[in-house]
C-alpha cells in the first residue's frame, strides 16, 4: 500500500517507522526464480535432445489360439545397445495371462521383431510396455493372480 505523503518529503525517522525505507525485494526474488526455471528447462530439453532414446512401436497383434498371441513390433535405437522389451498381454479383465522379456542383442537400429507370446489363457489386449537400454528398465513385473505361474517363453508347438 502506497504511502498519501511523497516519500521524499518525510523524514528518515518517519520512513524507518513505516517501512518506506526498504527496498522491494519480491520483484527481484520472482526475476531470479523466473531465470533459474528457464535455464533448467533449456538444460533439460538439451539433455534429452542430446540422449539417445529407444522408441518402439507395435504394429499388430493376433490372438492365435487360447495359449498363444503373436506380436510384431519396431524397435528403433542405436544399433551398438542390447534392448530389453516387455511385452504384456492381458484378458478381458485386465489381468496378465502373457508377459516375456525380450533381449535385443545389438545390430542394426532399426529391427522389427515378431513374436509368439504363450499365455495361460485366450488374451484379450497385447502391449509393448517399455524398450529400454541394458540396466535402464523401469516397468513393474508381472502381475499375475497368485497360484499363476509366469508361463514358459516364447510360445512353441509342443
Amino acid at each position: 500500500m502506497s504511502s498519501p505523503f511523497p516519500p521524499d518529503r518525510l523524514s528518515p525517522e518517519m520512513k524507518a517507522r513505516y517501512g518506506l525505507d526498504q527496498r522491494r525485494v519480491s520483484p527481484i526474488a520472482v526475476a531470479v526464480i523466473v531465470v533459474i526455471v528457464f535455464l533448467a528447462g533449456v538444460a533439460f530439453a538439451g539433455i534429452m535432445a542430446v540422449r539417445d532414446n529407444v522408441e518402439f512401436q507395435l504394429i499388430r497383434w493376433t490372438v492365435v489360439g487360447p495359449d498363444r498371441a503373436d506380436a510384431t513390433f519396431d524397435v528403433s535405437r542405436d544399433g551398438n545397445d542390447e534392448v530389453i522389451c516387455i511385452l504384456r498381454a492381458q484378458d478381458s479383465k485386465r489381468i496378465d495371462v502373457g508377459y516375456a522379456e525380450i533381449v535385443i542383442p545389438p545390430g542394426e537400429n532399426v529391427v522389427t521383431i515378431d513374436y509368439s507370446l504363450r499365455t495361460v489363457a485366450p488374451a484379450f489386449a497385447v502391449e509393448v510396455l517399455a524398450c529400454e537400454r541394458q540396466g535402464e528398465l523401469r516397468v513393474p513385473g508381472p502381475q499375475f493372480p497368485p497360484g499363476i505361474a509366469v508361463p514358459e517363453q516364447p510360445w512353441t508347438a509342443d
